[in-house]
């Protein structure tokens, strides 16, 4: 079955920048990893955003991937950039490996752990004061029954006879450049070089469990929809005595009835009557902090927007508070009774206005506009 292209896979263009290439990767990678999406073939989908970026990442393999395709340089047969089997020989990377003196990662070095992602949903009001709150995640933590060895108790593990307990096999080949040796993990025991005859029943020779942790976190002041928090040190643990990973916590805030949020300012709108309006007048308005009390000058028009220094959201990275924003809105009474409609009809004559003559006068301009008058 036949590749997709590595672009594609990323969903970047031929000419996109290396900063594009890890923002697309970073993206995906985050989407599609096993320990995060738990959908059939996410893990499939993640393997193959990670052989892409391993590529396109690196100038010289995204130069040969660029010129040759997934089967790399016809004329040493076709060893490919995604694991293609040239008769055991690995391709561009053994090679460029092998005469500069560079080397696979040794799969028994330390190794930091995965890191982990938990999505939280916030309330408007928890957003903006923070919080303190205990989550449980799931990850994997060392067996306990084994302590993390994967052999069952009472029993230890063997140094792999096929590669002496390095992890992995030295196997030479005849290239067009001569006999050289590729090193490859070692598929008897899997990178480890330990060989484990009588495993351990609770984690089946994993030597890891999958456990729910319970973890006490601490929201600070000010944080918004789609932000992340990072907790250090409480994503997956190292591998061969690496640190943990990273545990990022991804925040989800729910919208208020009343507020609207736009950065660190608070918006809201207050509904007035024409007598406050035309008149002035003293309202509260409601805020984060409690009610405040603001003046409404006389010959307010609707839409006016006045500011309340402060009363806005704490900045998460302490630099002060923003403001809150108020947009007065008219309201009309739809219900007038009959002495009502006569006193407004009065202050009408009085202000010289005729609601006859303008309902007359703009129909009038109605009629001509249509006609071409």
């Amino acid at each position: 079955m036949s590749k997709r292209d590595y672009y594609e896979v990323l969903g970047v263009s031929e000419n996109a920048t290396k900063d594009e290439i890890k923002k697309a990767y970073r993206r995906l990678s985050k989407k599609y990893h096993p320990d995060i999406n738990k959908e059939p073939g996410a893990d499939e989908k993640f393997k193959e955003i990670t052989e892409a970026y391993e590529v396109l990442s690196d100038d010289q393999k995204r130069a040969q991937y660029d010129q040759f395709g997934h089967e790399g340089p016809q004329g040493f047969g076709g060893g490919g950039f995604g694991g293609g089997d040239f008769g055991g020989f690995g391709g561009f990377e053994d090679i460029f490996s092998t005469f500069f003196g560079g080397g696979r990662r040794d799969p028994n070095a330390p190794r930091q752990g995965a890191d982990l992602q938990y999505n939280m949903t916030l309330t408007f009001e928890e957003a903006v004061f923070g919080k303190e709150t205990i989550i449980e995640i799931p990850r994997e933590e060392s067996c306990d029954t084994c302590g993390g060895s994967g052999a069952k108790p009472g029993t230890s593990s063997d140094t792999c006879h096929h590669c002496h307990g390095t992890g992995q096999l030295n196997i030479e080949q005849n290239t067009p450049f001569g006999r050289i040796v590729n090193r490859r993990v070692c598929q008897y025991c899997h990178g480890t070089g330990k060989i484990i005859k009588e495993k351990c029943r609770t984690c089946h020779g994993e030597g890891k469990v999958k456990k729910r942790k319970k973890i006490s976190v601490k929201i600070p002041k000010g944080v918004d929809d789609g932000q992340q928090m990072r907790v250090a040190g409480q994503g997956e643990p190292g591998i061969n005595g690496g640190p943990p990973g990273d545990l990022f916590v991804v925040f989800r805030v729910s919208p208020h009835e009343f507020f609207e949020r736009d950065g660190d300012d608070i918006y809201c709108e207050m509904p007035i009557t024409f007598v406050q309006a035309a008149l002035g007048d003293e309202i509260e308005v409601p805020t984060l902090y409690g009610k405040v009390k603001l003046k409404i000058p006389a010959g307010t028009q609707t839409g006016t927007r006045f500011r309340l220094r402060d009363r806005g959201v704490q900045n998460v990275r302490g630099y002060g508070r923003g403001d809150q924003h108020v947009l007065v809105k008219i309201v009309t009474p739809t219900k007038l009774s009959d002495q009502q409609k006569d006193l407004l009809r009065q202050f009408a004559e009085m202000s010289g206005e005729s609601l006859d003559e303008q309902h007359e006068g703009f129909f009038d301009k109605m009629k001509r506009a249509f006609k071409g008058d």
